[in-house]
């Protein structure tokens, strides 16, 4: 390969979250992009093979239809302690996004569910280490609509299946800061 160690150390440690009113609005990510996103994300790991992952892809006209539909199930369900101001930002920031992934997970029962779940992470931190190589922007949430029950079929998906949340990509307006971490050492301890 002609990709150096230090390249990959670098689009790791590089790798940031940038949330929706950071995008350039109006601006469009190419589709090859977002095909090569999610072609990166096949290549995930899945044991015994169960490729756990299954995304939805809203884009131009569908991203309204995600929005509108995420924020009538939001006021249907939550009558009681609907918020207005949550409403609104579930109507407009979908619409700040050239893309939106729904991040799905079919359940196929072959192994503990905790693998696939960590499959479909492991597609998603492709995603994400793909779109840092494009200079695009990418958000997972687990907000909106990702823990009602009822929502699941709108994606595709059964109710032995899980829906994950959804990945927000856009054209970067303005860049995230810098990332931190803890020493490594403080989290790992070695056995010689």
């Amino acid at each position: 390969m002609n990709i150096s160690p230090e390249q990959v150390n670098e689009l790791i440690k590089n790798r940031r979250s940038t949330f929706p009113k950071q995008f350039t609005a109006g601006k469009k990510i190419d589709d090859s992009i977002i095909e090569q996103m999610l072609v990166n994300a096949s290549w995930a790991p899945t044991h015994k093979q169960t490729e756990p992952w299954q995304f939805t892809v809203f884009t131009g006209d569908g991203l309204k239809k995600f929005a509108e539909y995420q924020a009538a199930m939001y006021k249907e369900k939550e009558a009681a302690s609907f918020k207005e101001d949550k409403y609104q930002k579930m109507l407009s920031n979908p619409l700040l996004a050239s893309h939106i992934i729904a991040i799905g997970m079919k359940r196929s029962n072959k192994v503990p569910e905790v693998e696939e779940i960590a499959s479909v992470s492991c597609a998603v931190q492709n995603m994400y280490l793909t779109a840092e190589a494009y200079g695009a922007g990418c958000y997972w949430t687990t907000g909106g609509v990702t823990y009602y029950e009822g929502a699941k079929a709108f994606f595709g998906l059964t109710e032995n299946d899980r829906l994950l949340g959804f990945f927000y990509v856009g054209e970067i307006a303005v860049p995230s800061t810098a990332g931190k971490r803890t020493p490594v050492s403080e989290k790992v301890k070695w056995i010689r």
